[in-house]
């Protein structure tokens, strides 16, 4: 197959080119820095998408913007989901295959609101698609406490089952191979997981000295959170690497 993966140098990107090309795809890494082996397009524009999705069977959307607002989430997956699905019909492309999160239906604040809106987008475009949901990342606890100035990180109490990059890369090469689903089984980690323990066991293992405070979001959004609204249903697929087993690996070393 040849596969287009946006976003294709980032967390979860650069494990889906790495995994396609190990199966034997032809991969076509897209990214708006650009650089050696990676085409230079920009899915809020669409300058150069659609020549660069020429030939593709399927696309796979690993884009992601840092933000904490829903005006600002939404705003950009729903452009960026827009602007990919309008290319990909004018070059053909078979099969969208989205990046999203479990849990995130009753959860319509923040960046979550951003992946509801980019979800409905795809739902609602021109091209067969298929919704891969996982749990937030082994690495997103690194991510709050840079966030994070100072001696001091306040990060809100979160109950999750984080799954490593890796596997979920490897997942959305596999949910891209089939036929367009609507919804791929969901992908969450081995162990339920507290945001504040997973963030303190990181700052030990670098040898860091951070006070971590938890802090319990208000209204529906910060209970969703505390109760595990974002760990996963029952029948999803589970990952075999841990959070202590991704600390200890090259991946965690080399910050991928």
């Amino acid at each position: 197959m040849r596969i287009a993966v946006a976003g294709g140098t980032g967390v979860v990107g650069r494990h889906a080119v790495a995994q396609a090309r190990a199966a034997g795809h032809e991969v076509v890494v897209l990214s708006r820095a650009g650089g050696v082996d990676v085409g230079r397009v920009d899915v809020i524009t669409g300058a150069g998408l659609v020549a660069a999705l020429q030939g593709a069977d399927a696309v796979i959307d690993a884009t992601n913007t840092t933000t904490l607002s829903a005006t600002k989430a939404i705003a950009f997956f729903e452009t960026a989901s827009r602007t990919l699905l309008a290319a990909e019909e004018v070059a053909g492309v078979g099969h969208h295959v989205t990046l999203s999160i479990v849990g995130i239906d009753g959860i319509d604040s923040s960046y979550y609101a951003g992946k509801l809106a980019q979800e409905r987008a795809v739902a609602r475009g021109p091209v067969p698609f298929t919704i891969a949901r996982a749990a937030q990342f082994h690495e997103f606890a690194g991510q709050m406490l840079q966030r994070m100035r100072g001696p001091v990180a306040l990060l809100p109490r979160l109950l999750m089952r984080p799954v490593a990059a890796r596997e979920v890369g490897a997942h959305l090469v596999r949910v891209a191979e089939g036929a367009p689903a609507g919804r791929a089984s969901d992908l969450v980690g081995p162990r339920d997981e507290i945001l504040l323990d997973v963030a303190r066991r990181q700052l030990a293992y670098g040898g860091l000295r951070r006070r971590v405070v938890g802090v319990r979001l208000p209204g529906a959004y910060g209970t969703g959170l505390a109760s595990g609204a974002l760990r996963g249903g029952a029948d999803a697929r589970q990952g075999r690497i841990t959070f202590d087993e991704w600390l200890r690996s090259e991946d965690h070393v080399r910050g991928e």
